[in-house]
């Protein structure tokens, strides 16, 4: 029988400073179980980094958010009991920041854009092994891009299963009977050696994906919240953490929204059935959340979740009354750019579909170049300024009155798309932007309170 293995990820706000860091330090000293640390980039640093890579600025302006960067990983240097340790790998690292930063191709080439953004987990792994090491464990910084293979679409790279699996037991598992490991969440590498990233909130992403290559027991993920809520606290006051949830459950609520999980985090898990735990490091002592299998309870209402930045792309052709193969066009356009639809209804000679639209995003980038094909065969309508409110929950299809009483909620709002019953575990209603909060509220306050 294998030692159990847990895999800890802690997020940006869990490693934003020294006394953070110690807190996520002792989470790791005090379960002999971790061996595996995955860390995201101190809080702040991706948002520079994503400004350096995104966002056209003089030469002076560069250097300004570069010193921004530096302050923020010299505040942690500055408190560590060996500097020395760690020093000169940190100024290599804020050196290739510059150096990337200040490229002429920056603003043009995605490769470098994954170069740079990959720069924040890699300064704060460091960091964070030496946290480690000084709190008297046996520490290595593991350059994540030795195992996590992924293809070379950068901004947004799948990983490699197999490759990643045989990897990770070659040159990851002989270093965990004499290391904690601490290694970058987000970032990769394509075969030919050039550093690849997962999109944005990938730290949780990368943890499943080696928890899975591992056979790990229990994936846990780290935050700034004591678990998954019912909905975001910050929208609904008495929204309160759940103590357990399902796979599907969780993958649907990480679907739709939910800024605690992401989205893929929950097939690895699911492949191999590895219980994820989310809790935050602040406060660890108020437990958290586990995503597992099978739940206890089973309630028709687990929680509510909000995308926002949503556009709702209508296509349409007279041709399309009696037309057969109208949709399958529509659709392979779409899955040709690699795009997901959550939401689509259909009329006689229109269909709507609802796509993810965040600034900066390779999704947006994705959107024009989709809408200007479908161009080329139909009508094409864009409308923006929409929020996705989604209800997750269980046997929502075939329990009664779980519908109504969540119309009842709303009956106040116009409602600009609904979709329900193409699985049990959700309802999705796409709202302004203007509106949503306060529909979450108020079906929160039904539902919940």
């Amino acid at each position: 029988m294998t030692k159990a293995l847990t895999i800890a990820k802690f997020g940006g706000t869990s490693v934003a400073t020294y006394e953070a860091m110690q807190n996520c330090a002792r989470i790791v000293v005090g379960n002999e179980a971790t061996r595996i640390v995955v860390v995201s980039a101190s809080a702040g640093v991706t948002n520079h980094l994503v400004s350096l890579a995104h966002t056209p600025m003089t030469q002076e302006q560069i250097g300004d958010v570069c010193e921004a960067i530096k302050a923020i990983e010299y505040a942690i240097l500055e408190k560590l009991q060996d500097k020395t340790a760690v020093e000169a790998k940190l100024n290599d690292l804020l050196a290739e920041i510059r150096e990337l930063a200040y490229h002429e191709e920056i603003l043009h080439r995605d490769d470098l854009k994954d170069q740079l953004l990959s720069m924040g987990e890699r300064m704060s792994s460091l960091m964070f092994s030496q946290v480690v090491a000084e709190a008297g464990q046996s520490a290595i910084n593991f350059d994540v891009r030795k195992v996590l293979r992924t293809d070379s679409e950068f901004g947004c790279a799948a990983p490699q299963l197999e490759t990643i699996s045989e990897l990770a037991e070659q040159l990851l598992r002989p270093e965990l009977a004499a290391n904690i490991v601490v290694t970058q969440g987000f970032v990769g590498a394509d075969d030919q050696g050039r550093t690849t990233t997962l999109g944005r909130g990938g730290s949780d992403f990368t943890a499943a994906l080696l928890a899975e290559a591992l056979r790990a027991q229990v994936c846990e993920i780290w935050t700034d919240v004591a678990g998954v809520y019912t909905t975001d606290p910050r929208i609904a006051d008495k929204a309160h953490p759940l103590p357990e949830l399902s796979f599907e459950e969780a993958a649907e609520m990480a679907t739709f929204g939910a800024k605690v999980l992401h989205p893929a985090t929950m097939e690895p898990a699911l492949r191999q059935n590895v219980k994820v735990f989310v809790g935050s490091s602040k406060e660890p002592e108020k437990g958290g959340t586990w995503i597992m299998k099978d739940c206890e309870n089973e309630p028709p209402y687990r929680a509510i979740t909000r995308r926002k930045e949503q556009v709702m792309v209508t296509v349409k052709t007279p041709k399309m009354l009696y037309a057969q193969g109208f949709l399958q066009k529509v659709f392979s356009i779409i899955a040709k750019h690699k795009l997901s639809v959550d939401l689509v209804t259909t009329s006689e000679i229109s269909v709507s579909f609802t796509l993810d639209n965040p600034a900066n995003s390779v999704a947006s980038r994705l959107n024009r170049e989709t809408i200007a094909e479908l161009e080329t065969i139909c009508d094409v309508k864009v409308e923006k300024g929409f929020d996705l409110v989604t209800v997750v929950g269980n046997h929502m299809q075939t329990a009664k009155g779980v519908s109504s009483k969540i119309f009842a909620a709303v009956s106040d709002y116009n409602l600009r798309m609904i979709c329900f019953g193409a699985n049990p575990h959700n309802m999705s209603l796409l709202v302004n932007e203007d509106n949503s909060a306060e529909i979450v509220q108020k079906l929160h306050h039904t539902l919940f309170e």
